[in-house]
């Protein structure tokens, strides 16, 4: 059986649950927007299925996932150029996810680390889409054929299990059908930690609002969250090595090196030796610079909410164009009756 040629396409997706942060933007939607002037086809989603895994206010959901939307618009993705859409509009999605619930194995869930830690000690109390978020996660992917995917460190095993689906799924058919995805981890900041506690991720779900920065944000607020970011007394080191026990000030300076574009040894051969009286208005006056203009056109697509749904419908329409016809095929492996057939 000779391999199968894919077409270098790119997928990911956020979860439109609210309160897009910094460790948002840079460790996923600064990417995408790379991503997408690669020269490869890119789509990009709300992943609003997996959102309703925990109960969501109907009116929020709604709301959030226009916010996201106007966050990945404002933060440069172009619907010309990307496919911006929710998941629920592509039906092909859940269609998918249901024949790789008959492929996945149950421990392989069981051994997601988001379900032991979402799940808790209340397993039997959680949703079976809870459950079952992963194969659908799969089937977002392999849908559209993707043969990458823009992760963070902690959607790794996630995509390792789409990874085990697709070939579980070859074997099974007989089939070269499926791509074996591969990953794209890459930058300085792929993990965001929180501006209280450097050993915890950034949160929307942290009860205070000074562990991070909200993409919503205006330029005085992201100032005075920065000044008052926890730090430790000593003086910024000149080598990366200098970070290893220092957490808070890692993080700094990487979300320094993130915004700038460039790497935390570079930064620390240009600020080694500084206070970080002197280092926080540095990387104040950049976070500005960078997010603040962000933000105010987030607030301004957010003033048109038509504008962004029709946006949407567009890219859904679009995005089910490439969708249908690799459902077709999948039934017909599997031996269903393609829809439309």
């Amino acid at each position: 059986m000779s391999e199968t040629k894919f077409t270098p396409r790119v997928f990911s997706g956020i979860q439109p649950s609210g309160g897009l942060t910094l460790g948002n933007y840079l460790g996923a939607i600064k990417r995408f927007v790379q991503m997408q002037e690669s020269g490869i086809e890119t789509l990009y989603c709300m992943v609003d299925l997996h959102a309703i895994t925990v109960w969501q206010d109907p009116a929020a959901l709604r709301h959030n996932t226009r916010e996201l939307a106007a966050g990945y618009i404002a933060a440069g993705l172009d619907p010309a150029k990307s496919m911006l859409f929710n998941q629920s509009q592509v039906p092909e999605h859940a269609q998918l996810g249901w024949v790789f619930n008959c492929v996945a194995r149950m421990g392989w869930m069981q051994r997601m680390t988001q379900w032991k830690d979402k799940a808790g000690k209340n397993q039997q109390n959680a949703s079976l889409g809870l459950f079952a978020y992963p194969s659908l996660m799969a089937a977002d992917i392999l849908i559209y054929h993707t043969t990458h995917v823009p992760v963070g460190e902690d959607q790794k095993q996630h995509l390792e299990l789409t990874r085990d689906i697709a070939i579980k799924f070859n074997n099974d058919f007989g089939v070269d059908f499926f791509p074996v995805t591969e990953p794209v981890i890459e930058g300085v900041a792929t993990r965001i930690m929180s501006l209280r506690d450097g050993s915890k991720k950034m949160s929307k779900s942290d009860p205070s609002d000074m562990s991070r920065i909200n993409m919503t944000d205006d330029a005085d607020t992201i100032a005075s969250k920065i000044r008052k970011a926890r730090t430790d007394p000593d003086a910024l080191p000149s080598e990366t090595d200098g970070l290893a026990e220092r957490p808070e000030a890692r993080n700094l300076v990487n979300i320094y090196a993130a915004l700038a574009e460039t790497d935390a040894g570079t930064v620390l051969r240009d600020v080694g030796g500084k206070q970080f009286s002197e280092f926080k208005p540095m990387l104040a006056e950049l976070a500005v610079e960078k997010l603040a203009p962000i933000s105010g056109r987030m607030s301004e697509l957010m003033d048109a909410p038509d504008e962004i749904d029709r946006i949407l419908a567009e890219g859904a329409g679009r995005a089910r164009a490439i969708a249908a016809p690799i459902l077709a095929q999948t039934y017909e492996i599997v031996g269903m009756v393609a829809p439309g057939r």
